[in-house]
């Protein structure tokens, strides 16, 4: 019997099994399944350091794109700032080695839904005019003793400080927009919603779901106010992996607004 022999694969064919199908099958998994992002920053102290990196699973987001769930209240999103923002505040404007400037992603926490009005008043933010108990976050910057509730920031919804937005008291979040702010909240702790206003959906990339490196940390993480810096990190190690649950005043807010 004649055996028949395979051909031998083309240049085309090898470039593409060896350098060009690997490639693919990353950029698939990473814009479509999931991804890992770095934190750059102090913004979300105390919950997340700088330089972990955290889970991010993209079909969340595709989906809710499609119409199907949406963020919540007290989720933690990676996602691109508004364009007129970048334009006026350095920090949100990078350029790639002189090549072109694109608009760096950013992490916060989801404060408010499309429709919410969001106010903010000595360092305490309500959304619909009921309180959001931060505790989870700012009992650390009262420990730490730069909590911030004299500033424009912590007395607007929106502060006119970076010339974006105007001096406002209270916001209501547009369709298909969230507010967002950081869990820092010392007078110059994160650039957020209340700095360029809500964020567009479209902008959003994914929720930032467990922190999985590094393996291990420091149980404390003290804060320098007078440099804005990480001071002082003791205390033993502990394993650094957790999901990350939205705090548990995210879900009482939600049974106050329901009534």
């Amino acid at each position: 019997m004649t055996r028949l022999q395979s051909a031998a694969p083309t240049t085309l064919q090898k470039v593409w099994k060896d350098f060009l199908e690997p490639i693919v099958f990353a950029v698939v998994i990473t814009q479509f399944v999931a991804t890992l992002v770095g934190v750059d920053g102090v913004s979300m102290m105390p919950n997340l350091r700088d330089r972990e990196r955290v889970f991010v699973p993209k079909y969340e987001t595709w989906l809710h794109k499609a119409g199907v769930g949406d963020f919540s209240r007290g989720d933690i999103v990676i996602f691109k700032p508004p364009r007129e923002a970048a334009a006026k505040i350095g920090n949100l404007n990078k350029n790639f080695f002189g090549l072109w400037n694109y608009r760096p992603f950013l992490i916060k926490r989801v404060i408010g839904l499309p429709g919410d009005k969001i106010r903010v008043e000595g360092g305490e933010v309500f959304v619909n005019d009921v309180k959001l108990d931060s505790g989870w976050t700012t009992d650390y910057w009262r420990q730490q003793g730069c909590w911030d509730n004299q500033s424009e920031l912590a007395n607007n919804a929106t502060s006119s400080r970076a010339g974006v937005v105007p001096d406002q008291a209270e916001v209501t979040v547009p369709p298909a927009h969230y507010f967002v702010m950081g869990d820092n909240r010392t007078a110059n702790g994160s650039e957020d919603s209340r700095l360029f206003g809500p964020v567009e959906r479209r902008d959003v990339a994914g929720r930032a779901a467990a922190v999985v490196w590094p393996i291990m940390r420091k149980t404390n993480a003290s804060y320098d106010c007078a440099t804005e810096r990480v001071g002082e990190l003791s205390g033993e190690n502990k394993l650094n992996w957790r999901v990350l649950n939205r705090p548990e005043a995210f879900d009482t807010l939600k049974s106050e607004l329901a009534k």
